[in-house]
């Protein structure tokens, strides 16, 4: 909770220093920036590329603007609005001068949004999925609803907490997956890349996430073998880091947290990287899996550099805690009755 705090008043800080300025993602990249090189000439990625600033922009894309993916100027006008006002909420949310439990208190709980809570910034963009053209996530296919529908029965007559296994990888502290340790929600938004001869490191701040990605060619293991993650490899298409990601647990959530239900065997996930600016990163990350959607989906991720940015440990004493506490306390509700 410290440390959550502690990012609070570095983003603080940062935000001063930014000013108001806003990421835009320009309509076409410029075709002249060449990336720095790594000192054995591969393009250069490395450093912190937060997604922060992106907290707020939705995964799916309201159906009225249609296959249009950036706001007009009244459209942002009116996002500012909006996030002024969850700011006004915040700052009325918390009132240290009258902290909940003294004589006469008037305030309010000193734990308050932004204590937990990372906001981001307004955006143009109307939404982090870029294909469909639409915007929005394609259907669930059979197989897909087939399993769930066999989930949901399997759980009838079930509580929310009879086994550890009836709460989620996330509450469980274990694994957001590869997209949900990304998407820029609630707090700990920091990824950071690091570059090796024949590696690369992609490193997610959420649940402590980093995948070793090799680039010499070697193929994926057998599909015996199967990890929270998957099991990247990586190769250079030019200026661009393509890494693709198969060998997933089945398990593990498809487009978040908990969200998108559970993917099949058969996912695989392509990202593309590409450095298009001194301090732009555009992050694609395309799914593909017949057995949970009916076509491949991509979302896309601006990232600003920021090196000053604070990666903190993701220890989880919280979930650990919480987890057991939801255990016990369904136990206790039980001999109760």
């Amino acid at each position: 909770m410290a440390n959550r705090l502690a990012k609070r008043l570095v983003c603080a800080l940062a935000a001063v220093v930014l000013g108001s300025a806003t990421l835009v993602v320009a309509q076409g990249t410029p075709k002249t920036y060449s990336p720095p090189r790594t000192p054995w000439g591969d393009p250069d990625l490395q450093g912190e590329w937060p997604g922060t600033d992106l907290v707020g922009v939705p995964l799916q894309r309201d159906p009225k603007f249609g296959t249009r993916n950036r706001l007009t100027e009244d459209e942002f006008k009116a996002r500012q609005e909006q996030f002024a006002k969850q700011e006004a909420t915040d700052e009325a949310d918390f009132d240290p001068d009258h902290p909940v439990g003294n004589p006469g208190d008037v305030g309010s709980p000193t734990s308050p949004p932004p204590h937990w809570l990372e906001r981001g910034k307004p955006q143009y963009i109307a939404s982090l999925i870029v294909d469909p053209p639409d915007g929005r996530m394609p259907p669930a296919a059979p197989e897909a609803q087939q399993r769930n529908a066999a989930a949901a029965a399997a759980r009838r007559g079930r509580g929310p907490a009879d086994s550890y296994t009836d709460r989620s990888l996330y509450d469980r502290c274990i694994t957001r997956g590869v997209a949900g340790s990304m998407l820029p929600v609630i707090y700990n938004n920091g990824n950071e890349i690091v570059q090796g001869p024949g590696y690369v490191v992609l490193r997610n701040e959420m649940i402590h996430e980093a995948r070793v990605v090799p680039l010499d060619g070697r193929p994926h293991p057998g599909r015996d073998v199967r990890m929270w993650m998957g099991d990247s490899r990586g190769h250079w298409e030019g200026d661009t880091l393509v890494v693709e990601t198969t060998n997933f647990d089945p398990r593990t959530s498809g487009i978040g947290p908990n969200g998108g239900g559970r993917i099949s065997e058969d996912l695989k996930i392509v990202e593309r990287i590409t450095r298009v600016s001194p301090d732009l990163l555009l992050w694609r990350m395309t799914f593909d899996d017949s057995k949970t959607w009916t076509r491949p989906f991509t979302l896309e991720l601006p990232l600003r550099r920021d090196d000053s940015y604070g990666m903190f440990e993701y220890a989880c004493h919280e979930g650990n805690y919480a987890l057991r506490n939801i255990l016990s306390a369904a136990r206790a509700e039980e001999r109760a009755h």
